[in-house]
């Protein structure tokens, strides 16, 4: 933890000296203090909530030496802390936090990022020094064009589970995703590492059946969140297809080169795997979007945050056990290590800790909507803006409904809050969760034993987090994109 103190400490220094710094072509100054302290701790985190434009206010050595830093440092903190779990579920040490984290930079992120940063250039990605292009309209006005080094930033921007943009649309920018290749690429970097980690405990546990298994599982709510989205997106708003006489896709906050399809996949996507880059306006997608990536992060596990959303999983696996052995009078057991009072505290925290960094924040900034919040709806979506913005801090994820006015003193403070809350309190309770099983005996296996690698559990595991997700967070979807999907639908 003192590692990673120091880290925001440094990055924090680089942001606020900015203007001192060479690689700095536009000749940029400091931020606000409190958006400079906000934008530290968001990507030591992991989360990269961006209450900024990244080409109007940090200058290329703030972008790089400070903020591609801690991309690949704070995404290889989550796999260590994800090998270090599941090397204590399975009944080994935990390791050594420095070499591991050495480990997934040298040999994961680094030799990836250098390949798809190769990709995206050869596809059409900036990757320069050199300061904005200035060039004449057809009007005969100058504009000045930003760019930078983009192709290197994009590409642990997705495979880190980071998001932050380059550009303050992110990868609905044309120099960040410019075509249908580049789209896939980066959709195929966000997934690899969280969809790789479940056969990682697979592998470890020497039991490829329940890797399989939780992998299809999480699959399976995968899809349904993109069909939800998708159908929504494809019918689009009754209200604009009532004024042109026929069905029209949602197009609003979308880029043409992507259309409702594209963007509608990638949302999903990018709150499932807590990545937070964005290709289109998720403030801009119909209630059942807004639903899905809420949703997405409210579980944290469909495929979840870099390292973490793996854990986060098998806390689930551990409370099914816990509950079924409840339900059948049986001492629950995980992998031969009986589940006892102190994991059960510990997957407790876990869990709890998610609603509180979300909820109360929010319930604070609701109860002053004019000097607090920024909301930039009226209603059900107003409520949704807020509650989306915690729980992208809380979750690590990230991306927001845009409109929101969060470049604002509570904002920038109240959401720092949430995003240490959100990354370090269930970090230090994974870690002495998996420490404890290590240290435990093995109970030898018997016709008793409840066996975690069937169909049956895995049913059961989806059931517990279907029921809990939702009697957490209901009210709040209530609140938000379900009523504002009824009060669309009665054209009120």
């Amino acid at each position: 933890m003192e590692q990673i103190w120091q880290w925001g400490i440094w990055v924090f220094l680089i942001l606020m000296l900015q203007g001192a710094l060479p690689l700095n072509p536009t000749g940029l100054g400091a931020p606000p203090w409190d958006l400079a302290l906000h934008t530290a701790i968001s990507f030591v985190t992991n989360t990269n909530q961006q209450h900024y434009s990244g080409e109007t206010t940090f200058s290329y050595a703030s972008q790089v030496w400070a903020l591609g830093f801690l991309m690949f440092t704070s995404a290889a903190t989550g796999l260590a802390v994800a090998i270090a779990f599941i090397r204590g579920l399975t009944g080994r040490p935990l390791g050594n936090f420095y070499a591991d984290l050495i480990r997934s930079i040298t040999r994961i992120l680094l030799p990836i990022s250098v390949v798809g940063g190769l990709l995206l250039l050869l596809a059409g990605v900036p990757e320069t020094l050199a300061g904005p292009a200035v060039v004449t309209t057809l009007d005969g006005a100058q504009q000045a064009i930003a760019r930078g080094p983009v192709a290197h930033f994009e590409a642990i921007k997705e495979l880190g589970e980071n998001g932050g943009g380059f550009f303050g649309i992110n990868s609905a920018h044309p120099f960040e995703n410019p075509n249908g290749f580049t789209n896939l690429l980066e959709m195929l970097l966000m997934m690899s590492i969280p969809t790789a980690l479940i056969f990682t405990y697979g592998a470890f546990a020497h039991n490829l059946k329940q890797a399989w298994l939780i992998f299809w599982m999480v699959f399976a709510i995968f899809v349904g969140l993109i069909i939800l989205t998708a159908v929504g997106e494809y019918h689009g708003n009754p209200a604009v297809n009532g004024i042109l006489g026929s069905v029209a896709p949602n197009l609003e906050g979308k880029e043409v080169r992507f259309g409702w399809a594209q963007t509608a996949l990638w949302a999903v996507m990018t709150t499932g795997t807590m990545c937070g880059a964005v290709n289109g306006m998720h403030d801009s997608l119909m209630p059942a979007g807004g639903f899905s990536t809420l949703f997405n992060m409210f579980l944290q596990i469909v495929w979840g945050g870099q390292g973490t959303g793996t854990a986060y999983l098998f806390v689930y696996l551990i409370l099914a056990v816990f509950l079924t052995g409840l339900m059948v009078g049986r001492t629950p057991e995980f992998l031969g290590r009986k589940i006892e009072k102190q994991e059960i505290v510990l997957a407790s925290v876990i869990l709890l800790v998610h609603p509180f960094a979300i909820l109360l924040p929010a319930a604070i900034t609701l109860a002053f909507p004019d000097t607090l919040s920024g909301i930039s709806n009226s209603g059900f979506h107003g409520v949704s803006q807020v509650i989306y913005e915690y729980a992208s801090a809380a979750a690590n994820n990230g991306s927001g409904f845009e409109g929101l006015g969060d470049n604002t003193l509570w904002w920038n403070l109240s959401a720092s809050i949430s995003l240490l809350l959100g990354r370090y309190v269930p970090i230090v309770s994974l870690l002495l969760l998996a420490d404890g099983l290590s240290r435990k005996q093995t109970v030898p296996e018997t016709a008793g034993t409840l066996r975690t690698d069937t169909v049956l559990f895995t049913s059961v595991t989806a059931g517990v987090i279907l029921i809990l997700g939702a009697l957490t967070f209901f009210p709040v979807l209530a609140l938000g994109p379900v009523a504002e999907a009824f009060q669309i639908a009665s054209g009120a």
